[in-house]
């Protein structure tokens, strides 16, 4: 595809201001990341005749203007961090401002030959309520670790207490997502669907529900690339190289570690039999 064809904008977010570029330099932008920002943004892109915009990641500060200008109509292509420096490589563009970095991501927008449907917008609520989840949970790890380290039984007891308090809290935010999931009967049915397959439970089933929404439309070498469990060749020549996973959604990768190590080590006979095998090849187990 030439870049030419394409009359694309590309977007650098910070935390207060957004700097807005079209591609090739033709015009620049800079407006508040708040609502009244994004409402001049839209009219701008629109003068312009924007076919589509580009973003980075940024930390969450770009979810705000991402949402209003899809609700908007407008096609926008959610960037991670890596595709734009792979990208800047690629260009041998070494200089690095907001401005610069506009532009890059306006080019990188017009040369992409992809453009993905925009994920369902509830998913982006549910994701952050599963996000407080796993950082409870890593809270109690935290906890529980302080415990064994404490012998003052004053310590010891103000720690349980506290670790009483995050399971608590955990089992009814855990109830609060799952009735929000059941609310929407498309929803519901699928988490059910997912729960049916012997070995998942609702922590693990939310996980896969959420974290991976394209679940059902995937073949399973795509959906064990999303979720960093695909094993990459590193042959090169004459030298054919261990496998190693790479990439993916960690955060739905630890879950489904958390599930499945415990099931290989002892009450899945599948998976037992997999993993006495794959070690036996030489594969080693590590934390995801």
């Amino acid at each position: 595809m030439n870049e030419n064809n394409i009359n694309a904008a590309g977007i650098d977010t910070g935390k207060a201001k957004l700097d807005v570029a079209l591609a090739g330099g033709k015009a620049r932008l800079q407006i508040d990341n708040a609502l009244s920002g994004w409402r001049e943004l839209a009219t701008w892109v629109k003068r312009h005749n924007v076919d589509r915009i580009g973003i980075e990641a940024s930390g969450g500060y770009e979810r705000g203007v991402v949402a209003y200008l899809r609700e908007k109509g407008f096609t926008v292509i959610l960037f991670q961090p890596l595709q734009i420096r792979a990208y800047a490589g690629f260009r041998l563009q070494r200089a690095k401002n907001d401005r610069i970095d506009a532009d890059l991501i306006a080019a990188c927008t017009a040369a992409t030959t992809t453009v993905r449907q925009a994920p369902d917008p509830r998913f982006q609520a549910f994701c952050e309520h599963l996000t407080l989840i796993e950082q409870i949970e890593e809270d109690i790890v935290r906890a529980k670790t302080r415990l064994e380290a404490f012998r003052d039984s004053r310590h010891r007891e103000i720690l349980a207490s506290e670790i009483k308090r995050l399971k608590a809290w955990r089992t009814a935010e855990l109830k609060r997502l799952i009735a929000a999931l059941r609310r929407h009967d498309d929803l519901a049915n699928r988490l059910t669907l997912i729960e049916s397959v012997p070995g998942i439970g609702p922590r693990t089933a939310l996980a896969l529900l959420i974290r991976m929404p394209e679940l059902g439309s995937l073949s399973r070498e795509e959906a064990a690339a999303l979720a960093g469990l695909a094993p990459y060749d590193d042959d090169s020549g004459k030298h054919q190289g261990l496998r190693h996973i790479a990439g993916g959604r960690e955060r739905l990768r630890r879950s489904l570690f958390a599930a499945a190590l415990p099931a290989a080590f002892q009450w899945n006979p599948s998976l037992v039999a997999l993993y006495v095998r794959l070690t036996g090849a030489g594969s080693r187990t590590r934390s995801p």
